[in-house]
C-alpha cells in the first residue's frame, strides 16, 4: 500500500450499487489496470503501487454487486475491445 493510501484510507462504497456505480466501477479497473515497471507492478494511470485505491475501489464494488472474477474478466475485455 502506498504511503498516500494510509493516510487517506479506502475509498468508500455506496450504500446500494447501481448500473451506475458498475458503469464507474468498470472504467476504474479498466483506466487503473496494473503495468509492470522495474520495481515492481504499478497502476498505468497514476503510477502508484498496483493496485491502486480506484483500482481497488472497483474491485470492490463489483464484488459487492456479486460479480465473479470471471465476470469481471469479461467485463473489462468488452471496455478493451476496439469498437467497431
Amino acid at each position: 500500500m502506498d504511503s498516500i493510501d494510509e493516510v487517506l484510507g479506502e475509498l468508500p462504497l455506496p450504500p446500494y450499487v447501481t448500473a451506475e456505480d458498475i458503469g464507474f466501477a468498470v472504467k476504474a479497473v479498466t483506466v487503473h489496470a496494473v503495468e509492470q515497471w522495474a520495481d515492481g507492478p504499478r497502476c498505468r494511470d497514476d503510477s502508484a503501487p498496483h493496485p491502486c485505491r480506484l483500482h481497488r475501489w472497483g474491485r470492490r464494488v463489483l464484488d459487492q454487486r456479486g460479480f465473479t472474477d470471471r465476470q469481471i474478466r469479461g467485463l473489462l475485455a468488452e471496455q478493451e475491445a476496439p469498437q467497431r
